[in-house]
């Protein structure tokens, strides 16, 4: 009897031990050898970067012009000695993120601060990354929830579990991440498929706590001695920040991420960006409040602007959030009452459009019809019932500004008045690497070196899941800001007088007013005209019921650094007396004294072309600069509006395919081969 059941135990445990290595451990180490850091020597020794020219190393057809900063400014330049043209990274993970670190990135914070003033960095596939200029501004924004859970692993006097488990957190397997990070986010759910496609569904949620932390369990005092070690970590990034800012030329904006969890790779995340050092004593994450209002009311609460302390919160990565970020429930299923959008519109007044994740302007089929809302995009609109991995009419900024109108018109305020900015999200500790010709990557080694980069998603799985087909090299964020300091910085941040771009340091200005002088558009004293007679980007302007349109002043130069300008379009959003929505794109500026074609509302093609044998960009085509004054001419001074502008460049190379040159072959099927990047300023509003 006593061998029977000696020999049931064995074939129980041998079994247990059967299961977990099928379901762990030989996927764990499958995925080392495709994608572990001991593999990455092997897959860089087949790249030769000296094969890929830089392509602003090619001599242009005509000089670009500079760019207009403070050491710059000349007479008719977009600067003045109020506002100056600055440029940044407002989302940036270290090896301090846990999720960074196991996929195989341990570059630290100090080392994101040296790269962002123009040091090169060797990255975790053995990639050299280093930017063409440095930044004038970054903020660091490591996920708040890891702060604390790895802080008391050097302790020697550890038990055997907690250095086991301090190993495991601490290894460079995105499997192990996976397995973690994917039950802890939990699993779709089916919707109503009698409800309207692509409206997020409310959902009950309940938050996870830090003791659900793997490195946070084990005993009694486990998750206590977690919270204590949050303290420690928050102080240390304060002190790094502080030791790195120099006014003038590098700011280091105090930041953090927020990061509660969605199935199926869904993000519904903010960044916290703190106005200067005096901050609260440790960060609040998704382990201490469910949700986004909460959030903000315990900033509030631990952050006093009568003792110096200001904070904003930027939402990013609404594609990816199951249509959750316009919707008006929280993340787990409070809806928004009048109070708690007012929260919102005095805390949150940016989004981030663009980033490694794609583009989140708009999506064709989910309310937006124009052919610019298939940039960087792989998600098609949701069907009835499906919850997760679609476009939501809710998921997209334009959308999401249409929503506010609503909104407005039920409340009388509008809480979704958003600027824009752009990002990387970028986990290689590389703030704003964001050329193309120099992507390498944002996780480690899973996408690191060029070989990894180009690998096909697996058969059968969604798109958004193939960094191959999902990601972009990400974008950067401008700001105007009379000087490069924290509170200089952030107030333009807090005013909107911000813009995005997909990567290229395009110069934009936007004004709106009833009093612009058009035989001013090319005087020298341009820029002073406007700031007396108009609204810049981000602002709202008041229309005071007069019937005709205001003017619109757009003026874009190009990055001297890259392709030319090809066009600007106007992108309106509008609600009418129905409560109805509505929006259109037209184009007001062409390259090359060509004209917006009446029927259309479009540019004719310039001709612009790319040569993907060596990804160098035609040079004879194209505007240095783009200047219009612009009127709506469908104008209804009652109605609520919101403008912005979409500036294009001409075509260049995707980051496929300069890994494909690296590589020896052919750019890959099944992505673009080249793209056409561009910039997003901030809207203006018509307040109706």
């Amino acid at each position: 009897m006593l061998k029977k059941f000696a020999l049931g135990a064995f074939v129980v445990l041998a079994l247990g031990v059967g299961v977990a290595a099928v379901k762990f451990l030989i996927p764990m180490y499958t995925v080392l050898g495709k994608v572990g850091p001991g593999t990455a020597p092997r897959d860089l020794a087949q790249q030769d970067d000296s094969k890929v020219v830089a392509p602003y190393l090619k001599a242009y057809a005509e000089p670009a012009p500079e760019q207009p900063t403070a050491d710059t400014m000349t007479p008719g330049s977009m600067a003045t000695g109020e506002a100056n043209l600055y440029w940044g990274e407002l989302h940036l993970h270290t090896t301090e993120s846990f999720d960074a670190s196991m996929m195989g990135n341990k570059l630290s914070i100090e080392d994101a601060y040296r790269f962002a003033k123009g040091d090169p960095l060797v990255g975790p596939g053995g990639e050299t990354m280093q930017l063409s200029r440095p930044l004038d501004f970054v903020a660091i924004t490591d996920h708040a929830e890891g702060f604390g859970s790895r802080t008391h692993c050097d302790d020697p006097n550890l038990s055997l579990r907690e250095r086991a488990t301090c190993w495991l957190m601490g290894m460079d397997n995105p499997a192990l991440f996976s397995i973690f990070v994917d039950g802890a986010r939990g699993t779709a759910e089916a919707g109503d498929p009698s409800q309207p496609a692509g409206v997020y569904q409310a959902e009950l949620r309940q938050p996870l706590d830090m003791s659900q932390m793997p490195t946070c369990k084990g005993g009694k005092d486990a998750a206590q001695r977690c919270y204590d070690n949050t303290y420690r970590d928050w102080a240390r990034y304060v002190r790094l920040a502080d030791d790195y800012y120099e006014p003038g030329e590098l700011t280091t904006l105090i930041a953090y991420e927020f990061s509660p969890g969605l199935p199926d790779q869904g993000k519904h995340h903010r960044n916290v960006i703190y106005r200067s050092n005096i901050v609260p004593e440790r960060a609040i994450s998704s382990f201490d409040v469910p949700n986004a209002i909460e959030l903000w009311k315990g900033l509030e609460a631990t952050c006093d602007k009568a003792d110096g302390c200001d904070f904003l919160t930027i939402p990013h990565n609404p594609n990816k959030a199951w249509g959750l970020t316009y919707s008006r429930y929280t993340w787990d299923g409070q809806q928004y009452g009048e109070d708690d959008w007012r929260l919102r519109q005095k805390r949150e007044p940016l989004t981030e459009i663009f980033q490694i994740k794609g583009s989140q302007e708009c999506a064709l089929g989910v309310g937006a019809t124009d052919e610019e809302c298939a940039f960087a995009q792989v998600l098609d609109p949701c069907q009835p019932g499906e919850t997760t991995g679609c476009a939501f009419q809710t998921g997209f900024v334009r959308q999401g500004m249409k929503v506010g109108l609503e909104l407005e018109m039920e409340f009388g305020f509008n809480p979704l008045q958003n600027g824009f900015v752009a990002a990387t999200d970028s986990h290689n500790s590389n703030p704003g690497d964001v050329e193309e010709w120099d992507y390498r990557g944002s996780a480690g080694t899973v996408q690191s070196p060029a070989l990894r980069r180009l690998r096909h998603t697996n058969k059968g799985e969604k798109a958004y899941k193939s960094s191959l087909k999902f990601n972009t090299s990400g974008g950067l964020a401008a700001v105007w800001a009379p000087e490069n300091t924290r509170e200089a910085i952030f107030d333009a941040l807090a005013r909107r007088e911000t813009y995005a771009t997909s990567g290229p340091r395009i110069a934009l200005r936007f004004y709106a007013g009833r009093d612009i002088d058009e035989a001013m558009i090319d005087a020298p004293g341009l820029v002073q005209h406007l700031e007396a007679t108009a609204v810049p980007m981000g602002a709202v302007l008041t229309t005071n019921q007069q019937p005709d349109s205001p003017a619109f002043l757009v003026w874009a130069v190009r990055d001297p650094l890259d392709a030319p300008l090809q066009r600007i379009q106007m992108v309106k959003g509008w609600i009418d007396d129905t409560g109805q929505t509505h929006e259109k794109v037209v184009d007001i500026a062409c390259t090359e004294g060509l004209q917006v074609d009446p029927a259309t509302g479009r540019c004719p093609d310039n001709g612009a072309s790319v040569d993907l044998a060596s990804c160098q960009f035609s040079t004879g085509s194209g505007a240095t600069e783009l200047k219009t004054l612009w009127r709506d001419p469908d104008y209804t001074p009652d109605q609520s509006a919101f403008y912005y502008v979409r500036v294009l460049m001409n075509p260049t190379c995707r980051w496929s395919s300069f890994d494909a040159i690296r590589l020896g072959r052919e750019p890959p099927q099944g992505v673009p081969a080249t793209i056409q990047e561009r910039a997003w300023s901030s809207p203006i509003w018509s307040d109706g």
